[in-house]
């Protein structure tokens, strides 16, 4: 259900209610798709990743909720901490931060022509500033592991730590509703694991552990379309599964197709 914090920031960020507590802020304007997270409890509310950068997020946020607003940084790749900065506090696996704190040496491409590249399908909002482009970098002073919970007050997020995507990569699980944030380990379009960050062989083993989870109903991708069904995480894993089988899964094995999905492990090597 789409509800009308959407109309904030000039229509920028679509927001859809997925239980009275839980809403998904996408950003669909943009080619790359990016969802964002907001969970409330009922003493604090936690912001799983923050998005492009390019609105306000944070309009939209307190338009869901006045409780004090955490950020939980799933990597920290561009695309998923542009709006860190509005925020009061955030946090990052350990195995992320450096890629926050030094984002500016670390992002050797301009990232202006990702973040402006053509097709646009909505207007950018008004505030939108291009001197103060990702990446986002600061201290991070609060570093989470595999394990930890987040007590928001009646609901608790667990950090599972699923390095493949990036080193420091995690999904967020919140039992209570069955519901795991995968971010970029799953959504139907190109899996990305060839990347600097990346490794294929811890690829495949996050998502088994995913599969594992108890009471898993839902799965909340970080990329393209929100209404995936859990067969999207068989069909991963058994991609996977193949390309480990034919000796494929490593970097620079190419791309390849499974269903709904592409598998990315980089240019093939000459």
């Amino acid at each position: 259900m789409i509800h009308p914090a959407s109309e904030l920031e000039n229509g920028w960020f679509s927001v859809e209610t997925l239980d009275e507590t839980t809403y998904s802020i996408g950003e669909y304007g943009h080619w790359m798709k990016i969802h964002s997270y907001l969970f409330i409890g009922n003493e604090k509310a936690a912001l799983v990743d923050s998005g492009l950068g390019v609105g306000n997020i944070r309009t939209i946020v307190e338009a869901l909720t006045d409780l004090p607003v955490h950020v939980i940084t799933t990597h920290a790749h561009w695309d998923h901490t542009g709006g860190h900065h509005l925020f009061d506090s955030f946090s990052a696996h350990v195995l992320e931060r450096d890629w926050i704190e030094q984002s500016e040496k670390r992002y050797k491409k301009n990232i202006s022509d990702w973040l402006l590249k053509e097709p646009l399908t909505k207007e950018l909002p008004p505030c939108f500033d291009k001197k103060r482009l990702p990446p986002f970098q600061a201290i991070v002073e609060h570093l989470h592991e595999d394990g930890d919970v987040f007590d928001l007050g009646g609901r608790r997020l667990e950090i599972i730590h699923t390095p493949g995507h990036s080193m420091g990569h995690i999904s967020v699980f919140d039992e209570g509703k069955g519901l795991v944030v995968t971010a970029d380990l799953l959504y139907q379009g190109v899996l990305l694991a060839g990347l600097q960050s990346s490794d294929p062989d811890d690829y495949h083993q996050s998502l088994l552990r995913l599969r594992a989870l108890p009471k898993l109903k839902k799965l909340l991708p970080g990329h393209g379309r929100l209404d995936i069904d859990n067969n999207l995480l068989d069909e991963a894993i058994a991609g996977f599964e193949d390309l480990k089988q034919k000796d494929l899964l490593k970097i620079g094995s190419g791309v390849h197709r499974y269903g709904r999905l592409k598998i990315s492990l980089g240019k093939k090597k000459n």
